[in-house]
């Protein structure tokens, strides 16, 4: 299992980094030792001063595809949730000034985690679908999928051309604005819909 995390996907999100927006999709990798799973504490690392959450709608890859035309994109995806992109903001600057790659700063133990799936039919069920991230009770983060640069099957049929993708992948299809630091103490919730998916501490 990998997870395959998503860049810019959202163009207020593009904005509030001050970033270009993209031609083609941003990826890149989480390893399985990134993944938190039944809403457990996520614990702040120690080699960094600014962790910073970002929500995002999370899809599960059902089959292996590789090369996959976008007309059969819904094929290879059997379960929606959301999932948490977990980046070290004060690393990941550092690391770019220094034209270095980032993953340290988006990798690490425990990164990404994410909430029970429901499966889907069909990826018509997520073209348009609400989400939104509160901060100790205060909404941080919301969106629509709808508001996506690359849409699922689109990302799923480029990313298939570089790497190919297995049954059990976590697909991160990118976060909206909103994106800021949590701290100890702090409790997130995420919700799909209107269903609470996510609900966590961080220690």
């Amino acid at each position: 299992m990998k997870i395959i995390a998503v860049g810019r996907n959202y163009t207020e999100h593009i904005a509030e980094l001050d970033h270009a927006v993209p031609d083609e999709p941003v990826i890149f990798l989480k390893p399985d030792t990134a993944l938190l799973k039944n809403n457990g504490a996520f614990y702040l690392p120690g080699f960094s001063q600014e962790i910073h959450h970002e929500i995002e709608v999370v899809l599960r890859i059902c089959k292996e595809g590789k090369h996959v035309p976008e007309k059969f994109a819904g094929n290879y995806v059997d379960a929606v949730g959301l999932g948490i992109d977990f980046t070290a903001r004060d690393l990941q600057q550092r690391l770019k000034k220094q034209g270095l790659p980032w993953e340290r700063a988006k990798a690490f133990d425990h990164s990404a985690p994410v909430s029970p799936l429901r499966p889907i039919q069909s990826l018509d069920e997520v073209a348009s679908l609400d989400f939104h991230l509160t901060l100790n009770g205060r909404i941080v983060q919301q969106g629509n999928t709808r508001q996506m640069l690359f849409p699922p099957a689109r990302l799923i049929s480029y990313i298939s051309t570089f790497i190919t993708l297995r049954k059990g992948d976590l697909l991160f299809t990118g976060t909206p604005s909103g994106v800021g630091r949590v701290a100890i103490g702090d409790r997130l919730e995420g919700y799909l819909d209107g269903s609470k998916l996510l609900d966590f501490n961080i220690k």
